[in-house]
């Protein structure tokens, strides 16, 4: 995979209480011969100056390309998805339908467990070996 300036990318969070999560960024500097890159988040803003989006090193092992969006009428009981919430794409699974188009998804990595409507909701996929894999229940 090819990162470039300019390229929006999306940067996995190690930090404590937001594993599993995904936060959109765009590519302002590579370092490749230090295998890292200065990102700036699309919905973050800096700590210094609410004004500014935050800026910061990645290293390449942390971050992937966008997803590409599969379109799906709905989802299915246990299903793994991702769920845009609090600035940021979370890895849940489906744990039942609630009405129409609502969904319960449940998180392992906090214990919990929310409603969300399906436009919030995205097939999850995992970027393997180059090529974009969508998860199976």
């Amino acid at each position: 995979m090819t990162i470039r300036v300019g390229d929006f990318v999306e940067i996995s969070s190690k930090e404590d209480g937001f594993l599993g999560s995904y936060f959109v960024a765009r590519v302002v500097a590579a370092k490749p011969a230090k295998d890292n890159f200065t990102v700036e988040y699309e919905n973050l803003l800096s700590d210094e100056d609410e004004n500014k989006k935050l800026r910061e090193v990645v290293r390449a092992a942390d971050l992937r390309p966008c997803p590409p969006l599969i379109r799906v009428s709905g989802f299915d009981v246990l299903e793994v998805v991702d769920a845009y919430d609090g600035d940021g794409w979370w890895v849940g699974r489906v744990t039942g339908r609630v009405g129409a188009d609502r969904y319960s998804v449940y998180f392992d990595s906090t214990g919990d467990e929310f409603v969300y409507s399906g436009c919030v909701l995205r097939v999850h996929q995992e970027w393997e070996d180059g090529i974009w894999v969508p998860s199976h229940t």
